[in-house]
């Protein structure tokens, strides 16, 4: 947990998190799921961060984290295109629809009701051999409709997570984020992506600074921030805090306007027109990691 803690600090000091925090768990079960998202709460109560949270586990696991009284802001869920690929991905479209109602019945959000956080990505019904003959991209923007239905507050194109066996190098995951980010705006949804490749993909994080670019030109509402561009848990290379700092300076972008004043209060940023970091480290934000609940190492 204390390296989780140290993650999500060093995320906050670059000036991320506006859109969500997000723990992809290493180990995914209702009881260490629970944990993560009262660690979470925890922090974000505690500095009244103007932000939400969320564990990126299995949608059934998050409903019986509900269940048991847990604090979940948004409910997660990797979705297709076809109702064959849901199916393989263990829910169907009427799972969804009650993990929307009982994540509402929470009534933890401030504004709107908007409590789905989709993610997709192209070759996600080829490889589950669910595409019915259709390619790809079509799949892909199927399953924008699917995710607008539910009215989320975010949905996010893991764009070069499978590998090269459906996008092969550089140009194609480029192609491809460019084209997920056009569809999701098309059909109406709050699209971002995971700029993104495997390690054995014909691409390098040149490819991903130039897609990372395209993508902050075009208007893409959000990407991730990954500690060190490295997932861990699933092994493929992607962008990290500083990334989004150096998109927001070139191309003159801002995070949410409440965030930015909450990191002029912590005094994270001495000048939000400048994204300019404060050289000293925030003495609370240091200090809170001390009085974390120790764990064995194994629990971390």
């Amino acid at each position: 947990m204390t390296g989780i803690a140290a993650s999500i600090l060093d995320g906050l000091l670059y000036g991320s998190g506006d859109a969500v925090i997000g723990i992809n768990p290493a180990t995914d079960n209702v009881a260490q799921s629970v944990k993560l998202m009262r660690l979470m709460d925890e922090v974000i109560q505690k500095y009244q961060i103007p932000t939400q949270s969320c564990v990126l586990t299995h949608v059934t696991n998050t409903l019986e984290a509900i269940e048991q009284g847990a604090p979940v802001d948004l409910v997660f869920q990797s979705i297709g295109g076809t109702e064959a690929t849901n199916r393989s991905f263990g829910f169907d479209l009427s799972t969804l629809a009650e993990a929307e109602a009982a994540a509402q019945s929470l009534n933890r959000g401030t504004v709107g009701r908007n409590v789905m956080y989709f993610e997709t990505g192209q070759g996600s019904s080829l490889s589950a051999d669910a595409h019915h003959g259709l390619d790809q991209q079509t799949c892909e923007a199927r399953a924008y409709a699917v995710a607008r239905k539910f009215n989320p507050l975010l949905v996010n194109t893991v764009v070069g997570f499978i590998g090269p066996e459906y996008l092969f190098d550089g140009k194609e995951i480029t192609r491809a984020g460019l084209e997920d980010h056009f569809c999701g705006k098309l059909l109406g949804v709050p699209m971002g992506c995971d700029v993104c490749y495997t390690n054995h993909a014909e691409a390098d994080q040149n490819d991903m600074d130039n897609l990372l670019t395209l993508l902050g030109v075009a208007g893409c509402n959000f990407i991730m921030g990954i500690p060190g561009s490295d997932d861990i848990m699933l092994n493929y290379q992607t962008t990290s805090f500083h990334d989004a700092l150096y998109v927001r300076r070139v191309l003159g972008l801002k995070a949410a306007p409440e965030f930015e004043r909450w990191l002029e209060e912590m005094q994270i940023f001495q000048d939000v027109s400048t994204h300019r970091l404060n050289d000293q480290l925030p003495a609370a934000f240091a200090n809170s990691l001390r009085h974390l609940p120790k764990e064995p190492r194994h629990g971390t």
